[in-house]
């Protein structure tokens, strides 16, 4: 059983690591090997060959030291995932002076979508917390302006965030999955309008009438969605979300 105790003792130990070397400063010697170099070489390789080819030896073979190198900087495989996750994440998007709110989070939530498509293997870093690195935090602090510049107060702004981000990650960890079986050269649908089009020919009007008529929307609105920035799937979500600030925000100030 995990006790709350070694939750504590893990969070901590992932502080230390994501922060130590950039509260470090440039004084004083510093090592050849760092965790940003070893964090990196982990990135490559991920994108490389996937997530289940990164270890620490591969890691180690990659920067030409040993493995008991690399576990006096990163101790274990688990931080070394975490902290890949993080310099993989980047930097969050420059939203500039944008004055609309919705802009700007339609924005963030575009670029957000678009790195996990670019580097997919980020969704499957296992974490028992909530991301807590510098460039997982800065993507986080982006959002939050934005909802706070809508008229949220902290606590609502904050709770707003990670639900629009769980949102995110799901639907892109759905639309990768699929997206990766469409791919099987065994007959299976290549792509979500393939998918459509088959399950459409097999429905029964009078079996699945919701179905049926739900299919043949998304056929007939397919080419009006492609002026969108995002996919239909999560702009539509996204501004419903939206909607719902907008009209709660508005509810209080009448209050």
């Amino acid at each position: 059983m995990t006790t709350r105790d070694s939750k504590d003792s893990d969070l901590q130990r992932s502080l230390t690591l994501l922060w130590t070397e950039r509260r470090r400063g440039q004084r004083g010697p510093r090592s050849r090997l760092t965790v940003e170099l070893i964090a990196q070489a982990a990135v490559r390789i991920a994108d490389a060959d996937g997530l289940e080819a990164v270890s620490m030896q591969r890691v180690a073979t990659e920067l030409g030291y040993s493995t008991m190198s690399l576990y006096n900087h990163v101790p274990s495989k688990d931080l070394l995932l975490e902290v890949a996750a993080d310099v993989g994440a980047g930097a969050p998007p420059d939203l500039g002076d944008t004055e609309d709110f919705r802009e700007a989070v339609r924005r963030w939530v575009g670029a957000l979508w678009a790195g996990f498509h670019s580097r997919p293997w980020i969704l499957r870093v296992p974490l028992d917390h909530a991301p807590v690195g510098p460039n997982q935090l800065a993507w986080l602090d982006r959002l939050l302006r934005a909802l706070l510049a809508a008229g949220l107060p902290g606590g609502e702004a904050r709770a707003a965030a990670l639900h629009l981000t769980a949102v995110v990650r799901g639907t892109a960890q759905i639309s990768i999955t699929m997206a990766g079986e469409h791919k099987r050269d065994n007959g299976i649908p290549r792509s979500d309008a393939d998918l459509t089009h088959a399950v459409a020919e097999l429905l029964d009007p009078e079996d699945y009438p919701a179905l049926t008529a739900v299919h043949a929307a998304e056929l007939a609105g397919a080419e009006r969605a492609d002026g969108d920035a995002l996919p239909f799937e999560l702009g539509f979500g996204v501004d419903r979300f939206l909607d719902g600030i907008e009209g709660w925000v508005a509810s209080k100030s009448r209050d």
